[in-house]
């Protein structure tokens, strides 16, 4: 007895089935992939080598949540959030959003600029990158960074409140510097990883590192100052 022809229209709905399952298999893995970058680092600069497209866009997410958060981490730390309260009275809620909001355009534009950056460090050296994948690998780097966000945004509200978006505040001097500082090591570490990403992804050779990074740190230096001049 003969088997009931597959409808071509069934068949389609199977395979589109199928490869909805795949892609969401491959987001998971890389939303498990995520937190290894703190812990076993060279585990995802391997994974970013791969180029199959699904794989590739199955990075969006937890891409998307870094970038978000090291914008949030980034624009708090500006000379220009420092002044937010100088001129009109805001609440908490407004400054959430407003930091928020902030922080996706800011991140959005670190992630572009670093990885265009990055991508044009390397070929100046003589060294050929895709530019996605040196966004990409730009935006996972970014996670200690990111996290900052959950050490500096406790001390800022509870240890200066509204004086850390107001000039002449209780932040001034030595309490505004430490916060600082920390930020900075965690971007220091984000740096450092990139630093090895960059060797380990790519395979390029220190002196490409310290081309592409050396780009890098003037682009982030020009960064901080546009909300300032804004």
């Amino acid at each position: 007895m003969s088997k009931n022809p597959v409808k071509p229209g069934t068949a389609a709905d199977t395979e589109a089935r199928a490869g909805s399952d795949a892609a969401q298999a491959r987001v998971r893995a890389w939303w498990r992939l995520l937190p290894r970058v703190l812990t076993h680092p060279n585990d995802v600069f391997d994974a970013l080598q791969e180029e199959d497209e699904t794989d590739v866009e199955a990075r969006s997410e937890p891409i998307l949540l870094v970038v978000i958060v090291a914008g949030m981490a980034g624009i708090l730390l500006t000379p220009a959030w420092g002044t937010l309260l100088d001129d009109e009275s805001l609440g908490w809620l407004v400054i959430a959003v407003i930091t928020f909001i902030g922080g996706l355009f800011y991140g959005t534009a670190g992630y572009f600029l670093l990885g265009v950056v990055v991508w044009a460090g390397a070929h100046a050296v003589g060294f050929d990158l895709r530019g996605r994948a040196a966004r990409q690998l730009v935006a996972f780097c970014a996670l200690p960074f990111a996290l900052s966000f959950l050490v500096t945004l406790p001390v800022v509200s509870i240890g200066f409140g509204y004086d850390w978006f107001r000039t002449g505040g209780s932040d001034d001097g030595a309490g505004r510097v430490v916060v600082l500082g920390v930020a900075a090591l965690f971007a220091l570490w984000s740096l450092t990883l990139l630093a090895l990403g960059l060797r380990r992804t790519f395979g390029l050779p220190w002196r490409a590192v310290a081309g592409a990074l050396a780009l890098a740190a003037v682009i982030v230096a020009a960064i901080g100052i546009v909300p300032t001049v804004l």
